[in-house]
């Protein structure tokens, strides 16, 4: 059993980021869905993504810091897109990290003043043409790590695994699933 800690998306902690923390919890993980947004939630990307410029990215990074604070240090860090960003700074930084598991989105290791920790596993998931995926930074940090998983699904669509919003592609969202199950199973 691996414990989880989950970061949603810009659109806030949704029905599809509950229900796919859910699915991982019925394989046997504990999952912990820390909510950023203080209960907000967005029907659109670019409303979400300017909820979280307003209240600033620094300041999304640091309440993801202070969400895991009473946690083990023996945590996975997840995150959806905006999630991202909190989960690799933990990852990156936080001591006792198991794993990462970064969807729709990721960041330059240089982003966090700090390399990628040793024996860190890494997986990163996006579709081949998602416009707000930064795909090449995915790629390059897929490369970048030893233990990296780098997945492309065919599409364009950006929160393909949320099974709240219409980006959902249940093909996708399955393998997706699939393939993270087996991560964290990896690491129990």
């Amino acid at each position: 059993m691996a414990e989880l800690s989950l970061f949603h998306h810009a659109l806030g902690l949704t029905d599809g980021v509950r229900q796919f923390a859910d699915l991982v919890r019925q394989a046997g993980h504990v999952v912990h869905t820390p909510d950023l947004y203080e209960g907000a939630t967005f029907t659109d990307i670019t409303s979400g993504v300017a909820h979280a410029e307003a209240i600033g990215f620094d300041v999304v990074i640091k309440w993801g810091l202070a969400a895991v604070a009473g946690l083990p240090d023996s945590l996975v860090y997840g995150g959806f897109s905006l999630g991202v960003l909190p989960a690799q700074k933990l990852a990156q930084t936080r001591p006792g990290a198991r794993g990462a598991l970064l969807y729709h989105a990721g960041v330059p290791t240089s982003t966090f003043d700090s390399p990628w920790p040793a024996g860190v596993p890494l997986q990163l998931h996006v579709m081949a043409d998602d416009a707000w995926g930064d795909v090449d930074d995915m790629r390059t940090l897929g490369d970048e790590i030893e233990e990296a998983e780098f997945f492309a699904y065919p599409g364009s669509s950006h929160l393909f695994a949320d099974s709240s919003l219409a980006d959902y592609e249940p093909d996708a969202a399955g393998l997706l699933l699939q393939r993270t199950l087996e991560f964290l199973g990896r690491l129990d």
